[in-house]
């Protein structure tokens, strides 16, 4: 699988509800599109998640469940 690291950067006033959207709700990650792991900057603006997929349309798909709060690059890791 192709590993790809998401930096999302939270829209202004949402950290608080990004997580409270994921403690009742969870990742919403579609079947094929699988987290490995994730940290956030100092600052808790912005979180950096290392995910892999054989199918990069999943994105889509996960990003249109938080695109309201969160704004969203993915970078391919060769």
């Amino acid at each position: 699988m192709k590993k790809y690291m998401i930096i999302e950067r939270y829209k202004p006033g949402c950290w608080d509800k990004v997580y409270e959207r994921y403690n009742t709700r969870g990742r919403m990650l579609p079947a094929g599109l699988n987290y490995l792991n994730s940290w956030t900057n100092k600052e808790k603006n912005i979180c950096y998640q290392l995910m892999e997929t054989n199918n990069m349309q999943l994105f889509t798909t996960w990003t249109d469940n938080w695109n309201d709060l969160v704004d969203f690059e993915i970078v391919g890791i060769d």
